[in-house]
C-alpha cells in the first residue's frame, strides 16, 4: 500500500471546487494509479475524518496540448487524476476552513 502522502498529492482549489465545498464535497489531485479505497483510507488518516466519508468519485483528466510544434509533435501537459470526496452532513476538513 502506498503512503498517504503518495496517494493524495494536493487539494484542487478552483472556483468550482469552492462552490462544491458548500455541499461538503472536497476536491483533490491524487496519484493516477490510486483506487477509491486507497483514496478513502488516505483521506481518513490524513485529515482525521474516520467514518465521515460517504462517497469517493474519481475522474481522469487528459493533459492539455501546450507549446510549439517540435518535430511535428506538439508538447502536452501530463495526464492527471482528481477525486471528489463527499462528507456526511456537518463534517468538515479543518485544513480547508481557512482557505
Amino acid at each position: 500500500m502506498k503512503d498517504v502522502y503518495q496517494v493524495i498529492l494536493q487539494p484542487l482549489i478552483t472556483e468550482k471546487s469552492t462552490i462544491l465545498r458548500d455541499a461538503n464535497k472536497y476536491v483533490f489531485v491524487v496519484d493516477r494509479s490510486a483506487t477509491k479505497p486507497q483514496i478513502r483510507r488516505a483521506a481518513e488518516e490524513l485529515f482525521d475524518i474516520h467514518g465521515d466519508i460517504l462517497k469517493v468519485r474519481t475522474m481522469r483528466v487528459r493533459g492539455k496540448p501546450k507549446g510549439k510544434m517540435l518535430r511535428y509533435q506538439r508538447g502536452r501537459r501530463p495526464h492527471w487524476k482528481k477525486a471528489i470526496i463527499t462528507l456526511r452532513e456537518g463534517a468538515t476538513i479543518q485544513a480547508f476552513e481557512s482557505i
